[in-house]
């Protein structure tokens, strides 16, 4: 598995496309957040707060973890090494795990930077350090389990088809549905209970309890349970091409 994950790595960053998309990702982010004149704009809130950081970053990432991972499965089917790949001494689970972390890794390589911000507000507070730094924890602990959801999905899509473009649009559509659908189905019911419950099912609900800087367990278990629905819906997939 471990090899795997090293060859995905390599492959993602043989290719220019890889540094593209982590390089347009934080650029997007950056001009954003200081640049453009926007609700994200940092500077333009007058506070020592990212909210803009983390209120943009899961609008870039349900098409920037898309591109990610579009050719994890495809490019083995359209190639056909899925076949010499699955005859390697290597269970079905490791495999689609080897490209799950590998995607995942990739994202959070996308994220360090974006510490640098972190840094910024820090030193550009009226009193230095005066932050909150609790929030901000919780938020980036919300983005990375959001991200790891994303790639997820991201390598499920890439599992049903050959098709780059394909899989790309499929991760698109089922990101979006989770992170807006259930929000739209919600605010189209009137009963307080049932519309509740289905806020709950969406992801932002999740994540933004966890952007307050409040780690609840529950949201945690939410995300790794859709985490795990997914590869296991991925390791059905291939073993069904």
């Amino acid at each position: 598995m471990i090899a795997l994950l090293k060859k995905e790595l390599n492959t993602f960053f043989s290719h220019a496309s890889g540094t593209i998309i982590i390089l347009s990702f934080l650029l997007a982010n950056s001009a954003f957040l200081w640049i453009i004149s926007s609700d994200f704009n940092i500077i333009n809130s007058g506070f020592a707060q990212m909210d803009g950081l983390f209120s943009l970053s899961p609008f870039l990432f349900i098409i920037f973890i898309p591109a990610l991972t579009m050719r994890l499965f495809s490019d083995e089917y359209k190639e056909g090494t899925i076949e010499r790949l699955k005859t390697l001494p290597i269970s079905d689970s490791k495999l689609v795990l080897s490209k799950y972390f590998s995607g995942l890794i990739v994202t959070l390589m996308a994220i360090a930077p974006t510490l640098v911000y972190y840094y910024s507000v820090y030193q550009l507070s009226d009193n230095i350090g005066n932050v909150d730094s609790a929030g901000i924890i919780g938020s980036y602990i919300g983005l990375i389990l959001l991200s790891s959801l994303f790639v997820s999905i991201g390598v499920f899509a890439s599992s049903t088809t050959k098709n780059q473009i394909t899989s790309f649009l499929i991760a698109i559509i089922i990101c979006s549905f989770f992170y807006f659908g259930f929000d739209l189905i919600a605010n189209e019911i009137s009963n307080g209970k049932i519309e509740l419950a289905i806020n709950y099912i969406g992801i932002d609900y999740h994540y933004n309890s966890l952007s307050k800087g409040v780690i609840d367990s529950r949201d945690i278990i939410y995300f790794l349970s859709l985490n795990a629905l997914f590869i296991l819906l991925t390791i059905h997939s291939i073993r069904n091409k």
